[in-house]
């Protein structure tokens, strides 16, 4: 079924997205859902709540998007962007822990769950330590749905090794390092729309994006990932999408 789901696919746009939490909002889900393919929708442990992502879901089918599970380190605090130790098995456990709660808000509106993609600081040292991208992998096989990640890292190496399609991001409204690898911040800030559009597209035509100091980093764009706490997301999205549109499925 996932091979189905990705063979289906042509160039999506991803966006982390259902990510507040009782009276705080954080981002423009409304806003965003018109310019997006597929949501990542946060599953409790870095943010959300259940009245969050039961909205999040109804939202996105309005807008015929398919949704994912993002799930986190449990680090409500620190919004998933905090290094913790676990042990594999718990790691795993804690994973299929939101998925499963998500897949629960999926089924009531009679979707399906389309992919899981590790938030925060846990898709962080998945790329990097191959006991934690098993361990996100583990939990990805209980529902036999392709995982999102990073070309060039244990992400394209461990996923398929373990029986999963994976589907390689570009991030339009992040910086890359010279070692092609993503500049993560606490804070997201005002990205320029024309300059992020354009490179997207560079990205998807000639699998380049260029570093804070000018050099080109391979990358590979099946999916273009946005965030919906960008100041400016919604103006992101917007020329983003139009950028690429031709290539979108």
């Amino acid at each position: 079924m996932a091979a189905a789901k990705q063979n289906a696919m042509k160039l999506a746009i991803n966006c982390d997205m259902g990510e507040s939490f009782g009276l705080y909002k954080i981002g423009d889900d409304e806003g965003m859902m018109p310019h997006i393919t597929i949501a990542n929708v946060a599953c409790g442990f870095h943010a959300s709540d259940p009245s969050v992502m039961a909205r999040t879901v109804r939202l996105a089918k309005r807008h015929k998007v398919r949704v994912g599970a993002h799930p986190s380190l449990p680090d409500l605090q620190g919004f998933g962007r905090r290094e913790m130790k676990m042990r594999p098995e718990e790691l795993t456990d804690s994973i299929v822990y939101q998925v499963g709660a998500l897949s629960g808000f999926l089924a009531r509106e009679g979707m399906e769950l389309f992919h899981v993609k590790p938030h925060g600081s846990l898709y962080g040292m998945a790329a990097k330590s191959r006991e934690v991208a098993q361990a996100v992998a583990d939990a990805a096989k209980v529902f036999n749905v392709p995982v999102l990640g990073m070309a060039g890292t244990l992400h394209e190496e461990v996923y398929p090794a373990a029986g999963l399609e994976f589907i390689s991001e570009y991030y339009a409204d992040l910086d890359y390092a010279d070692d092609g690898t993503l500049i993560i911040t606490r804070e997201h800030h005002v990205v320029d729309p024309k300059r992020a559009a354009e490179r997207a597209l560079r990205a998807v035509r000639e699998g380049v994006a260029q570093s804070v100091n000018g050099h080109e980093v391979h990358v590979r764009a099946d999916c273009i990932c946005v965030h919906s706490d960008t100041p400016n997301a919604v103006e992101v999205a917007r020329a983003v999408k139009a950028a690429v549109a031709e290539y979108l499925g």
